[in-house]
């Protein structure tokens, strides 16, 4: 009995690519890369080297102004109605200690999914910032320090992507970690001097937040923003003196 199948393709590779960056207009990153198109019940199988040349075609740039040519272009070779195509890979962001100005590289984990069925084409986005998390209840019962620890906080965000790429609004990943950092007890630095220490330890500890706090926080903002159709928001917070980590999650409705 002929089967229709959902999703034919290829995954775990990597692939070199390039993404847009804020600051340098693009960076050059290696991702971990899956495309996949249903299968008609009556055809047998896919012709997997038809993926490679779409990414090939691509010049290896994934972004909203290739992306829907893309999945227009998988379809059409293997004759699908559907195609997705989605790839993780880390990004990484300068960033400046906050008294020295000593740089280092932060590197994010992001993930792009991009799909397409029938007429309606989306886009997400995942990206995974590390911040700085201090208990707000360890300060108010202690004569003095509180514990804090290493928090992993992942958004979420996904809206339709249009035919004409310039009409789609941007949402840098530069903006989602100032987000997750706008709402932690401090940011991560990859360097920092003795007098940055000094500051982030302290600046942590004026600004306590529950994983609870900083979902709500992170959340609103998303709430408001237009550029987007769906959002959810999760913090992690590997506990410093607890055997288990806490977590929290807000997902639109």
């Amino acid at each position: 009995m002929p089967l229709r199948i959902d999703a034919v393709g290829i995954s775990q590779l990597r692939h070199p690519i390039v993404v847009r960056d804020r600051a340098l207009s693009k960076q050059e990153t290696v991702a971990e890369i899956s495309m996949s198109v249903d299968l008609a019940a009556e055809q047998r199988g896919a012709h997997l080297s038809r993926f490679l040349e779409v990414l090939d075609a691509s010049g290896g740039e994934l972004t909203m102004r290739t992306a829907g040519a893309m999945l227009d272009d998988l379809r059409r070779r293997l004759g699908a109605s559907t195609a997705t195509i989605e790839t993780a890979f880390p990004y990484f962001i300068e960033k400046r200690a906050p008294v020295t100005g000593a740089r280092g590289l932060l590197d994010v984990g992001c993930r792009f999914t991009f799909s397409a069925v029938a007429d309606d084409r989306t886009f997400s986005a995942e990206v995974a910032v590390p911040v700085t998390t201090l208990c707000p209840c360890s300060q108010a019962v202690s004569d003095y320090g509180a514990h804090n620890q290493r928090c992993l906080v992942t958004i979420s965000i996904a809206h339709p992507l249009g035919d004409d790429p310039a009409d789609d609004e941007v949402v840098w990943i530069e903006e989602l970690v100032e987000l997750a950092e706008r709402h932690a007890s401090a940011p991560i630095y990859p360097t920092l001097k003795r007098e940055d220490e000094r500051f982030v330890t302290m600046q942590a500890f004026d600004h306590p937040v529950f994983v609870e706090d900083l979902v709500r926080g992170v959340a609103r903002e998303l709430q408001v923003d237009k550029r987007m159709s769906a959002f959810s928001v999760e913090a992690a917070s590997q506990e410093s003196i607890h055997n288990h980590a806490a977590f929290a999650r807000v997902v639109s409705p």
